[in-house]
């Protein structure tokens, strides 16, 4: 039977359907491939703007793909970091308040210094104290969400320097702006530092098997830390970024974004659990979910809206991963395993 099954793959991997169907299967980016597709040929055929107005396409990827990018960082490593819309936030606000008293320069330093210490906060809590990285950072989101209202008592804080502000949206290469070259910087730095550099490699070993880990003498909680500190700065450089485009800060800004930059690293192929995922991965799902959010905006699709269309490919991304339909499947079978035990306890009484 093993022979024929060996037969039968080797046959179905001929041709061009079976080495792509093979390729996709090994790739850890392989379901985003394939949802890019989807996506791409459902936007090509409802909202073909989408690409024509590529530039704001670029742009929404790039803000999401920014806090997804530094998002893949914690997730490698199997913790979360729910604060990143908080921290986009805020840091955006304090960048706007400080560079109002002195310089725009003066506010992007203490925008990341800030993130700084939201970072080593959120790694203290997961990495010393033991917390689950789910319910320290839920909490680091809710609180850095009322400091932001607090700071700029609960109204957008202007860019009093508009000039820059204007000519920080304009494109500086060709068509790309600011934003999108930061983005591709940002996204080539992780990649490299997670693909070349030890420390980087060493945030799947920490996810895959942490006690292994442990015990092959990696510093597991200096890793931890380091991988907040890159989540909440790359949120902070998307919220100052964001800032400087819209010349103001909006304390309730980075709202709309935890959702798609969390589905967009899910997409890409990255595991809940750790040990497992891509960044190049992020950058594809971060690319589907930005085209369409443009498609849907387009179309006069409100936000609450969208979100339930990014929540919808979110659960199919998670569907259609193998070991979470075994999971799905394991949770099942416990549930009617027990519900056929007590039954038959019932009876027995």
């Amino acid at each position: 039977m093993t022979n024929q099954t060996v037969i039968k793959v080797g046959a179905d991997a001929t041709g061009f359907w079976g080495k792509l169907k093979v390729a996709l299967a090994r790739r850890t980016e392989g379901r985003g491939v394939a949802l890019f597709i989807v996506i791409a040929s459902f936007v090509t055929v409802s909202q073909p703007l989408v690409f024509t107005a590529y530039q704001v396409t670029l742009g929404r990827i790039a803000l999401i793909g920014l806090v997804a990018l530094g998002l893949t960082a914690v997730i490698l490593m199997g913790e979360l970091d729910l604060s990143v819309a908080s921290t986009l936030a805020v840091s955006g606000v304090i960048m706007t308040t400080v560079a109002n008293q002195t310089n725009i320069a003066i506010g992007i330093l203490a925008a990341l210094a800030a993130s700084v210490v939201i970072s080593l906060v959120n790694a203290y809590f997961v990495a010393i104290v033991g917390l689950n990285s789910f319910i320290a950072t839920l909490g680091m989101l809710f609180a850095l969400r009322g400091l932001a209202l607090v700071l700029s008592d609960e109204q957008p804080v202007k860019l009093e320097n508009t000039d820059f502000g204007i000519a920080f949206g304009q494109p500086l290469v060709g068509p790309l702006t600011p934003r999108i070259l930061i983005f591709f910087a940002v996204f080539i730095a992780i990649q490299v530092f997670v693909s070349r550099v030890k420390a980087g490699r060493e945030f799947l070993a920490v996810g895959g098997n942490r006690q292994a880990a442990y015990d092959a003498g990696i510093p597991v909680k200096r890793r931890i830390f380091t991988g907040f500190i890159i989540s909440g700065g790359v949120a902070a450089l998307a919220g100052v970024v964001n800032s400087l485009e819209r010349t103001a800060a909006d304390p309730t800004a980075g709202s709309t974004v935890l959702l798609a930059s969390f589905a967009a690293a899910i997409i890409g192929g990255n595991y809940l659990k750790g040990g497992k995922g891509s960044i190049v991965g992020t950058l594809i799902g971060a690319a589907s979910l930005g085209m369409l959010q443009v498609a849907l905006t387009i179309s006069g699709v409100q936000v609450p809206v969208q979100e339930i269309f990014i929540g919808g490919v979110l659960l199919l991304a998670v569907l259609t991963d193998p070991s979470s339909l075994r999971a799905v499947w394991g949770s099942i079978s416990t549930t009617f395993q027990g519900i056929k035990n007590s039954l038959a306890k019932q009876a027995r009484d």
